[in-house]
Order: C-alpha cells, then sequence, then structure tokens
C-alpha cells in the first residue's frame, strides 16, 4: 500500500517560473491580479516573480512594481528568485518575504543558464545568503537538472547531493530538487532522493517536476511514498526551458490538488480557486494551458 501523509505543503510557482517564458507580453496588472488570486486561494507560498536582468529576462522586469501591487494575504510568504547579491538588495527593497536561488546539478547546463561553473556559483550564493541573513530574509534553494541535463544526459544523484548539501550548508532553510526538462521517472525519484537524503534531512527537500513526459504526477506518488510533503507547482501549468525544446510547464497545480484530494491529503488550497485563477491569466497567454484538469472541466 502507498503510504501518504496527512498534509502537504505546496509552492506556487506560476507567476514566476511559469510566466518568465511565456512570449506574450503580460500586463503588470494582470501578474497582480494573478498573485492576488492565488493568494484568494489559500497558498501559503506564491513565487511573485524573479529580480533577473530584463535583458535575459523580459517577462520579470516589472518584478516590484508587482511586489508594489499585490494585496499581501496574512499567512501567506511572498518570495521571488534573486541570481545575484543586485538582485537581493532589489528583492529587499521591494519587501519580499523569502528569496529563492538556483544552482545546478550539470556543468553544462550551469555554463549555459548563468555562466558559471558550479563551483564559482556556490561560492556566489555563500555570499547572497550570508547578505540575505543580515537582512532577515529566509533563502530557498533550488538543484537544477537533478534528473537529467539536456547537454549531459544523465545526471550523477552524488553530484545532486553534494550540490544540495552545499546550498544547505550556506544558509539556505530548503532545497527543491528540479527535473527541469521533465525527464524524470518514478524509479528515479527514489535513487535520486536516496543520494541527497544521505547527506541532508528529508524533511529540507523538497521537489520540483516538469510533466513534459506525463509523469510529474507519478513521480509525486513517487516522492509521497519516499516520505517528501513538500512540492512546487505552477498554476495552469504554465512553464517550460528555454534550454529544453519542446518542453511543457511545471506540473499543473489544478493536477496536483485533484490526485492530492482523492487521497484525503490536505493541504489549504481550494482547487476551484486556483482553476479561477488560471482561467483569469489563460486568455493573456495567446494558448491554452497544460492542465489536464482544467482542459476536463473546461465548460464546467
Amino acid at each position: 500500500m502507498l503510504s501518504v501523509p496527512a498534509r502537504v505543503r505546496l509552492v506556487e510557482v506560476g507567476p514566476r517560473d511559469g510566466l518568465q517564458n511565456e512570449a506574450a507580453p503580460m500586463a503588470t496588472a494582470d501578474k497582480i491580479a494573478f498573485v492576488d488570486r492565488l493568494s484568494d486561494a489559500g497558498h501559503a507560498v506564491i513565487e511573485v516573480s524573479a529580480f533577473v536582468s530584463p535583458k535575459w529576462v523580459p517577462q520579470m522586469a516589472d518584478a516590484a512594481e508587482v511586489f508594489a501591487g499585490i494585496t499581501r494575504r496574512p499567512g501567506t510568504r511572498y518570495t521571488a528568485l534573486v541570481p545575484n547579491v543586485t538582485g537581493l538588495d532589489r528583492a529587499i527593497a521591494a519587501r519580499v518575504d523569502e528569496v529563492a536561488v538556483f544552482a545546478a546539478a550539470s556543468e553544462s547546463f550551469s555554463r549555459r543558464n548563468i555562466n558559471q561553473t558550479i563551483a564559482d556559483s556556490l561560492a556566489a550564493y555563500a555570499g547572497l545568503c550570508a547578505r540575505a541573513r543580515e537582512a532577515g530574509l529566509p533563502v530557498r534553494a533550488y538543484v537544477s537538472t537533478s534528473f537529467g541535463c539536456p547537454f549531459e544526459g544523465p545526471v550523477d544523484p552524488a553530484v545532486v547531493a553534494d550540490v544540495c548539501a552545499s546550498l544547505l550548508g550556506m544558509g539556505a532553510y530548503e532545497v527543491a530538487v528540479s527535473d527541469t526538462i521533465g525527464i524524470a521517472h518514478p524509479a528515479q525519484v527514489a535513487r535520486v532522493l536516496d543520494a541527497v537524503t544521505m547527506r541532508v534531512p528529508l524533511e529540507r527537500v523538497a521537489l520540483h517536476f516538469h510533466d513534459t513526459r506525463g509523469t510529474a504526477l507519478a513521480n509525486v506518488l513517487a516522492a509521497l511514498d519516499y516520505g517528501i510533503t513538500t512540492f512546487d507547482a505552477s498554476a495552469g501549468g504554465l512553464g517550460g526551458c528555454p534550454y529544453a525544446p519542446g518542453a511543457t510547464g511545471n506540473l499543473a497545480t489544478e493536477d496536483l490538488l485533484y490526485m492530492l484530494e482523492g487521497f484525503g491529503i490536505e493541504t489549504g488550497v481550494s482547487l476551484d480557486k486556483v482553476l479561477a485563477a488560471s482561467r483569469f491569466i489563460e486568455p493573456k497567454l495567446g494558448h491554452a494551458l497544460a492542465s489536464r484538469y482544467a482542459a476536463a472541466v473546461r465548460g464546467r
């Protein structure tokens, strides 16, 4: 029998990881309204935007304006991705509740994505974590390409574990082990988690799945059985990866909620209200959302 927890914590990444790869320009007011609808759904953590160079990620150029415009719900943490100390300073000025950093478990991906080796990126994040600590900001960390790299192929789980341990050691409170290109399958989940949890506590590990090959929910089931209780998800299945041509988006929040509710697992998040948020943002995108649940109830 599958072992499942009584409660699961969701990290909603649609406004950042979801929207950042969208081609259609998105109005700041629409981003604000999207975040507010996700707040109303009961999310405890929403990744609102990223303080990155608008040259490289133009969709996130209005991060400060979005943070200034959202209605902050008591009990919800509003977070942002930051690549460096400059981004961190901008995030502090915008009164974010938490920041996230991103390292890779593949040298090729690290060089292509941030133009640094893994070691160089970790050295930079050590300084960033120290600065965040001075500002009283919690730091969450992503480990990209934990299940496979678009340039190198298979990734050694021991390297994933090393990067996770380094990030926690410098002050991150949690690592999101990430399937950046949607290549993971359930048999891999335990293998990667076996390696990671030899180095870091299970309760400080989250999982971030993409659904490129349709295996994201199966991977969540494998992770639930392993004891993981924190998962990233994106309203409507928004997202993708510019380094994985044809890759679909993140695991859809609606699809995940539907499955978790079937098991009687509590999340504190309203499926109907997440669906309403997705339906609000869909006409602004120029394409249909990837969520299977949203498609199944489209006429409802």
